[in-house]
């Protein structure tokens, strides 16, 4: 339990040794489950839940406030860790009602099985008084869900964000106090989780601006007392503008692929090109993913196996078409030794990737010095497509 400030308290949960969300998405930084306690004149809030494996220091921290009402349970978003725990503090607080947004109120009640009685449904832009203080409620849909919203205490102008604005980073400080480790979390963040749904995130945004916010307050990750610092990345990560950086994901079996990127990575290079290189075999996808974020250009390399793309290579190309980066351009490098179609298959697993396909280049066997030059001539291609778009210095 940490004061926020005066009867407002942050009562979630740091995991430090968490290492992987959604049995998908690695945590090389822990996470947080963030709750906070907000005690009005009349009426007491809490803001969102944690994880169910967290439930007791969610209680614990409750206990410490010296809590004996709660009076509503605000959720801003259904999915389990921040909303795991309403069950349990609805036993140990039965007069507390659970107020959220309709679609919502459906999703928890398929979810965690919670009376439909317990519910108050709000709509957008509706405020709640918990006597000296109000609650504004923004809806805020796909940050990452349709229910998600976020709320507004008016008198204290926090933003109560949820997800949105949020990062995967255990920390025992309450407030930013590093913004560099803080944009490289919620970077990845955003790369992995809100990257999919940019132009609903530009919307969102937009619904904010006449908002005088003093602290965001994320579901995961410290508070932003400087609220300025997420809003402008945000902003910059969900614009159509991109830089001057190709991302090579690659995978090579015996030395063929590795070749062929190695010589490619260096033309890049000596023509003013940022190369971001990743081997897919070995890669932590989330930094592929925050690389995503910004690069105009898109490079996947693959050996042939039974006549496709090698697995991993499959993988860059799922998730680049999942996170649905802003990237311009795309291509697909690689070799074969007795055929295949690993151009279009990899081609075809890239709908959502609004991107303009470069030409492949597939070589037979190991690359000969035509190919190395075919390479070269890749990278002119490369150049003038960056050119185009106006990201070349």
């Amino acid at each position: 339990m940490r004061n926020f400030q005066t009867d407002i308290y942050a009562v979630g949960a740091i995991d430090w040794d968490a290492r992987l969300f959604d049995r998908l998405i690695p945590l090389p930084d822990g996470t947080s489950y963030n709750s906070y306690l907000v005690k009005g004149s009349e009426k007491t809030a809490l803001f969102d839940t944690v994880d169910p494996s967290k439930t007791q220091v969610l209680l614990d921290n409750l206990l410490r406030c010296g809590v004996d009402k709660i009076d509503y349970i605000i959720s801003h978003h259904a999915e389990q860790d921040h909303s795991g725990s309403i069950p349990e503090i609805l036993l140990m607080y039965p007069e507390a009602k659970v107020v959220t947004n309709p679609k919502c109120k459906l999703m928890l009640i398929d979810l965690l099985d919670i009376d439909e009685k317990k519910f108050i449904t709000v709509e957008d832009g509706e405020t709640l008084s918990l006597g000296d203080r109000t609650i504004q409620f923004i809806y805020t849909p796909w940050v990452h869900w349709p229910e998600t919203m976020s709320t507004y205490l008016q008198e204290d102008k926090i933003l109560f964000s949820c997800d949105f604005f949020g990062a995967h980073l255990a920390a025992s400080n309450l407030f930013v106090d590093d913004e560099a480790t803080a944009y490289e979390s919620a970077k990845r963040y955003y790369a992995e989780i809100m990257m999919p749904f940019r132009n609903q995130i530009v919307k969102n945004i937009a619904k904010l601006e006449d908002i005088e916010i003093d602290f965001i307050a994320p579901s995961h990750g410290p508070v932003h007392p400087n609220p300025e610092f997420i809003i402008n990345a945000y902003k910059d990560w969900v614009s159509d503008s991109v830089k001057n950086e190709v991302v090579i994901a690659y995978v090579s079996m015996h030395g063929s692929t590795a070749s062929m990127i190695e010589h490619l990575a260096d033309a890049l290079a000596i023509r003013g090109i940022k190369v971001k290189q990743f081997e897919l075999s070995t890669i932590d996808p989330g930094k592929l993913a925050i690389s995503l974020v910004d690069a105009a250009t898109l490079v996947i390399g693959t050996p042939t196996v039974l006549m496709g793309a090698h697995p991993c290579a499959a993988y860059a190309a799922f998730l680049a078409n999942a996170l649905r980066p802003k990237t311009k351009f795309a291509t697909i490098i690689g070799s074969f030794g007795w055929g295949g179609k690993t151009t279009d298959q990899l081609i075809s697993m890239l709908p959502n990737l609004k991107a303009e396909i470069i030409e492949p280049l597939i070589t037979k066997g190991h690359p000969k010095d035509g190919d190395f030059e075919s390479i070269d001539r890749l990278a002119d291609i490369i150049l003038e497509k960056h050119k185009e778009i106006n990201i070349v210095n």
